[in-house]
């Protein structure tokens, strides 16, 4: 039997039967081929970074990107955040543009979004890695399949979660988003290619509380 990666054991529970698919030994074949031949992003320990810091069941909101950062530095496993210290790129620079214009939040200095991810936002790639400086590089090798599973075990196993989905990517996993009260929300990329032609004026993350509020939860501080 397959060895599952390390990950937290709530989405362990939901995921064992995909880690055993044939499809993901491929994937794994295809990541320990790259790390020898090139340099990969988020380092090996932090491509489930996510799922560690949002468990299954504490997941309220679900923000879904393209596939990582492939600067130096830059992906540490949560879509869109950068580590502290690392100037936060364009595309979050938009999101807190966009917030900034929906909440009245100043736009912050740090990129680090652990704060979200710690109150329920899990903040996840279509892809969840990357050879460095080679923007989808890694599309196409099996993590689309993994990730259309995920958004399916939380869509079916949770109810009222709201879905975040920016850009074509995350686009293509709505029907599996749908049911169970969720709402689902859907805009262009934040990058600058793509922000101007609705993800800025977009209101997710006001849309978003109010529908945490009207389901008894205490709003995300997208803030922290």
């Amino acid at each position: 039997m397959p060895t599952p990666p390390k990950i937290h054991p709530s989405w362990l529970e939901v995921l064992r039967d995909e880690f055993e698919q044939e499809y993901f030994a491929q994937l794994k074949r295809f990541l320990q081929e790259e790390k020898r031949n090139h340099v990969v992003y988020p380092p090996g320990p932090l491509i489930f970074n996510a799922f560690d810091l949002t468990p299954f069941d504490k997941v309220r909101v679900v923000v879904v990107g393209q596939d990582p950062y492939h600067g130096q530095g830059q992906a540490h496993g949560l879509s869109f955040s950068v580590p502290d210290g690392v100037p936060p790129p364009p595309s979050l620079v938009n999101i807190f543009k966009e917030q900034e214009r929906d909440l009245g939040i100043s736009p912050r200095r740090g990129g680090n979004l652990e704060g979200w991810a710690r109150q329920g936002v899990f903040l996840i790639n279509a892809t969840l890695t990357v050879r460095a400086e080679q923007a989808a590089s890694h599309q196409g090798r099996g993590w689309e399949r993994f990730t259309d599973r995920v958004i399916e075990a939380l869509a079916q196993g949770r109810e009222g979660l709201v879905f975040m989905l920016w850009g074509r990517s995350a686009q293509n996993k709505a029907a599996m988003a749908k049911g169970r009260g969720h709402l689902v929300l859907e805009a262009p990329h934040p990058s600058p290619l793509s922000a101007h032609r609705g993800f800025l004026g977009c209101g997710h993350f006001s849309k978003a509380n109010e529908f945490l509020r009207q389901r008894g939860q205490p709003p995300i501080d997208w803030g922290a």
